[in-house]
């Protein structure tokens, strides 16, 4: 630093040094912020849950008694009117 405080001015070394040691150092913090950034991105807690599976089986098991009640609709409408016949 006492380099900067130079009154003839700092060597065109000297301040080349500092810009290279301050670029590493911001080139390193890009490194860290990216390799964080990526595990960020790969984590997937629910990647293994079967949560979505479970509901798309409950809603089609749903569906399924939906269509079962309105088919014994129809059979029991079918039975009463060949009865009334």
């Amino acid at each position: 630093m006492d380099e900067l405080a130079n009154p003839t001015g700092p060597r065109r070394e000297s301040i080349n040094i500092h810009v290279r040691e301050f670029m590493q150092l911001i080139k390193d913090i890009q490194m860290a912020l990216r390799d964080e950034i990526k595990s960020a991105c790969d984590y997937r807690p629910f990647e293994k849950c079967d949560y979505s599976a479970r509901i798309a089986n409950e809603i089609c098991c749903k569906k399924l008694e939906y269509v079962m009640s309105q088919l014994d609709g129809m059979k029991e409408t079918i039975d009463d009117y060949h009865t009334a016949v």
